[in-house]
C-alpha cells in the first residue's frame, strides 16, 4: 500500500506540506530542465540515426542513384540523341532567345549611331550627350499586393531590360555625358530615413489613395534606410557599374566624361507641399545637389528641383510654412545668372590655359581700414559672354490643355487635320500631356513657376524634362519666350509605354578665347535624336508563337513515329535485372525434363498409361539467340547408348552423363502465355496511342526544360 502522503503513483500529492509558491517555482525549474533534456536526447538520437544512415544505407542509396544517373546520361549522349529533332528545336529556341534577350538591343542602339543623324560641318568635334528619364526601378511600392514569385520576377526582368539597354548605350554610342532626369526610384519617397519625421502631416492625411493607405504601416515597418541603401546599390549595379563600358577617355576636344544623376523626381521626394524633406536630404547626400549649373560642350546646363519649387505655388502655402521645401530652389534661382557667368568664365579660363580658380594677393591689413569693394571675382558682370542655356526639370513646363505633342508620341497619334489645314489640330487632347494632377504628382508645372524659371535663368534655348514616360515635343508660347521643350521617353519597359527609349543630343558651339562664338559657327548649336529600344511585349509574343509552333510540331512528329516507323526519341525503360553475381545459365538434367515433354500422344506409345515414358519422343527447347526468334525447335531425344563411332554421351553436343544442355537465362526475354514461348522483351507489342503519348510527353518535356533552363541562365547573367 502506498504511503498516506502519496497519490498512489509514487509522487507527492497536491496536499504537500510545502508552500504552493515554492512548489510552483520548483516545478517550473524542473519542467524547464526536463524539456531541455528531452530536446537534447531527441537531437542526439536524430543525429546518431542520420550518421548511421549516411554511413550505411544512405551511402549505398546515393551510390546507386549516381550509377543510375550516369547510365542515363550515357544513354543520352549518343550521337543519335544529340542530333535528334527535339534538340534541333532547342537549338532554334536558343538562337531566338539570344536574339530577343541580347542581339536585338545591340541592333536597335546601333541604328541610332551618331553618324546616322548628326549634320555638322566637316571637321566638327561635337560633345555627345544622352538623357535617361524615369528608370523608376521597380520596388514594393510599384505593384503592392502582387504575389510571389511574380513581383520578384518583374523586378528581375525590368532590371535586365534597363541593364542591357544601358550597356549597349555605353558600348556602341560612347557618350561623353549622361544626364538622368529624375524618378530614379519608384517608391523612394516612401522608405523611411534613419532620422527625421516621415509621417504624413495632419493636413495631408487622407490624400493617399485607399490602395496605398492599407500598405502604409507595412511599408514603414519593413522598408527603411537599409532598404533604401539596397535600392541605391541596385541602381548603381545597373548604371554606375556599367559606366566604364563607354571607355575611359571622352571624344576629341572634350574635357572628360560625366554622369550626372542628381535631379530628383516626384517618386524620389514627393511633389509640392508634400515633399519629404528628410528624403531630399538623403537623396542629395548620395546623388548630389539637385539645383546645380554645369558647363558641358560650351553649353550651360541648369538643373532645378522643380518638385520642391512647386510648393511655393501650392494651395496650402498660406496655411502651412513650406519654406523648408521650396526655399533652397528659390534661393538658387535668385543667384543662378551669376552662377552661370562664373561657370562660363571657369570653362573659358581652362581652355585658355589659365587657372580656373582665382589667385588671391597675400597681404596683411587692419580690419577697420580694409577695402572689401574691389575683391577679385569670376563674375565679370551682366555684359560678359554667355553660353546657350539648357534647362533640365523633371516636371514639364506649363502649356495650354490640348497642346499636341507631335507624331512621335506613342500614346496616341495626332488627330488628322481637316481638309485644307496644314498645321496640327489644336487642341488635340489625346495627343497632348494632360494638364492635371493628383496625390504626389502634377503632370505640368504651374504657369507661375514655368515663367519664373525661364525669366530667372535667362538665355534658355531648350528644355528637357521627364515624368510623362512618353515623348512630347512642343514650342512654348511667347510668354515663355518660345522655348522649345522635349519630354524624354522612359528607359523602363514597365512605365505603360510599349516602346522605351532615350534622347540623344549633339552639342557644337565653337568659341574664341573670350567665350564668344567663332565667325561662321552654326546658329543652331544643338541637334537631337530619339532612340527607340526593343518592344519587350513583341519579343514575348514571338516566344509565344514559337512555343505554339513547337508544340504542334512535336505532336505531329509523335503521330508520325509509328506510322512512318521513325526512330522514337523516348528511350525504352531500363530493365532492372538481378545482380550479375547470380547465375545466368542453368544446367538441364534428366530430372528436369518434366516440363519439356510433348503433351500430345506419340505414335510409338504402346502402353495405355496416361504418363509418357522417359524415353519417348519429346520436344525440347534449346536456348538460342533471341535476336533471330525464340520459337521452340523440335528435337528427338537420343537414347542413352553409345552412338556410331563409339562417341561417349558427353560429346561435343554438350550432353553429359545424366545431364541435358545448358539453358541460357536471357535478361531481355519474357514468356508469352498465349503462344507458350519465350520472346524478346523489345518485341512486346504496344499500342500506337501509347507510343504517341509517350513520344509527346518525352519530347515536349525535353524541349521545355532545356529552353526554360537557358532562359533562366540568360536572366541570371542579366
Amino acid at each position: 500500500m502506498a504511503p498516506p502522503y502519496s497519490n498512489g503513483y509514487g509522487y507527492p500529492s497536491s496536499s504537500s506540506a510545502l508552500p504552493s509558491s515554492y512548489d510552483y517555482g520548483y516545478r517550473n525549474s524542473g519542467d524547464f530542465q526536463s524539456i531541455c533534456d528531452d530536446i537534447y536526447a531527441t537531437s542526439k538520437t536524430m543525429l546518431e540515426r542520420l550518421w548511421a544512415y549516411t554511413n550505411g544505407r544512405g551511402r549505398h542509396t546515393a551510390w546507386s542513384l549516381a550509377v543510375q544517373a550516369g547510365h542515363q546520361i550515357r544513354r543520352n549522349l549518343t550521337r543519335r540523341r544529340l542530333l535528334s529533332f527535339p534538340h534541333l528545336l532547342v537549338a532554334l529556341w536558343m538562337l531566338v532567345m539570344l536574339w530577343g534577350e541580347r542581339w536585338i538591343f545591340s541592333s536597335r542602339v546601333r541604328s541610332c549611331d551618331w553618324d546616322h543623324w548628326e549634320d555638322w560641318p566637316a571637321g566638327a568635334t561635337p560633345h555627345r550627350l544622352i538623357f535617361v528619364a524615369d528608370p523608376q526601378i521597380i520596388d514594393p511600392h510599384s505593384y503592392p499586393g502582387r504575389p510571389w514569385p511574380i513581383n520578384p520576377l518583374t523586378v528581375v526582368i525590368t532590371d535586365n531590360y534597363m541593364r542591357r539597354s544601358y550597356m549597349q548605350l555605353q558600348k556602341v554610342l560612347h557618350p561623353d555625358t549622361v544626364f538622368f532626369l529624375g524618378d530614379l526610384f519608384d517608391g523612394g519617397r516612401e522608405w523611411k530615413t534613419a532620422n527625421g519625421n516621415f509621417d504624413d502631416p495632419e493636413w495631408a492625411k487622407g490624400h493617399r489613395p485607399a490602395e496605398e493607405q492599407k500598405y502604409l504601416k507595412e511599408w514603414h515597418r519593413k522598408y527603411g534606410e537599409d532598404f533604401w541603401l539596397q535600392e541605391y546599390k541596385r541602381f548603381g549595379d545597373i548604371f554606375y557599374d556599367n559606366w566604364n563600358l563607354g571607355g575611359v577617355f571622352p571624344g576629341p576636344w572634350q574635357r572628360g566624361r560625366k554622369l550626372i544623376s542628381s535631379l530628383p523626381g516626384n517618386h524620389d521626394l514627393g511633389f509640392g507641399a508634400e515633399v519629404k524633406v528628410p528624403a531630399r536630404h538623403r537623396f542629395s547626400a548620395y546623388f548630389g545637389e539637385p539645383n546645380r549649373v554645369d558647363v558641358i560642350g560650351n553649353h550651360t546646363f541648369v538643373s532645378v528641383d522643380t518638385v520642391s519649387l512647386s510648393a511655393d505655388t501650392s494651395n496650402v502655402k498660406d496655411q502651412v510654412d513650406l519654406r523648408p521645401i521650396y526655399g533652397p530652389a528659390q534661393e538658387f534661382l535668385k543667384e543662378v545668372k551669376a552662377t552661370k557667368r562664373r561657370a562660363v568664365q571657369k570653362e573659358v579660363r581652362f581652355w585658355r590655359g589659365d587657372l580656373e580658380d582665382l589667385s588671391w594677393e597675400q597681404k596683411v591689413e587692419d580690419l577697420d581700414t580694409a577695402d572689401y569693394s574691389h575683391l577679385p571675382t569670376l563674375d565679370p558682370g551682366e555684359d560678359a559672354p554667355d553660353f546657350p542655356t539648357i534647362l533640365l526639370t523633371h516636371v514639364p513646363l506649363y502649356r495650354d490643355p490640348g497642346t499636341p505633342c507631335g507624331p512621335m508620341r506613342e500614346h496616341w497619334p495626332p488627330a488628322k487635320p481637316p481638309k485644307g489645314q496644314t498645321g496640327p489640330v489644336v487642341p488635340d487632347h489625346r495627343n497632348a500631356i494632360s494638364v492635371s494632377g493628383g496625390y504626389q504628382y502634377q503632370n505640368v508645372l504651374n504657369p507661375e513657376d514655368s515663367i519664373n524659371l525661364i525669366k530667372s535663368i535667362g538665355n534658355i534655348i531648350h528644355t528637357f524634362s521627364g515624368d510623362d514616360h512618353d515623348y512630347c515635343e512642343i514650342v512654348h508660347s511667347p510668354e515663355q519666350e518660345n522655348v522649345k521643350e522635349i519630354t524624354v521617353k522612359s528607359l523602363s519597359m514597365a512605365m505603360g509605354v510599349p516602346t522605351p527609349g532615350f534622347q540623344m543630343v549633339s552639342l557644337y558651339n565653337p568659341i574664341d578665347s573670350q567665350g564668344n562664338p567663332l565667325p561662321g559657327a552654326p546658329k543652331t548649336t544643338l541637334q537631337t535624336h530619339l532612340c527607340l529600344l526593343p518592344k519587350q511585349l513583341s519579343t514575348y509574343m514571338t516566344y509565344a508563337v514559337l512555343g505554339i509552333l513547337t508544340l504542334l510540331t512535336l505532336i505531329a512528329r509523335a503521330f508520325l513515329v509509328p506510322v512512318l516507323n521513325l526512330q522514337p526519341f523516348a528511350l525504352d525503360p531500363v530493365q532492372h535485372t538481378p545482380s550479375a553475381i547470380l547465375p545466368i545459365f542453368k544446367a538441364k538434367t534428366e530430372g528436369d525434363d518434366g516440363a519439356a515433354y510433348d503433351a500430345r500422344p506419340s505414335s510409338s506409345m504402346t502402353s495405355s498409361s496416361k504418363f509418357p515414358s522417359a524415353r519417348v519422343s519429346s520436344t525440347r527447347t534449346r536456348g538460342q539467340s533471341l535476336s533471330s526468334g525464340l520459337g521452340p525447335q523440335a528435337r528427338a531425344a537420343s537414347p542413352n547408348t553409345k552412338g556410331k563411332g563409339g562417341a561417349s554421351p558427353g560429346g561435343k553436343w554438350g550432353w553429359g552423363q545424366n545431364r541435358g544442355p545448358r539453358i541460357e537465362i536471357r535478361r531481355d526475354a519474357y514468356y508469352d502465355g498465349k503462344e507458350r514461348a519465350w520472346r524478346p522483351a523489345s518485341s512486346r507489342s504496344r499500342s500506337r496511342l501509347s507510343v504517341v503519348g509517350r513520344e509527346i510527353w518525352t519530347t515536349c518535356w525535353r524541349v521545355a526544360w532545356m529552353v526554360l533552363g537557358f532562359f533562366a541562365y540568360l536572366t541570371y547573367k542579366g
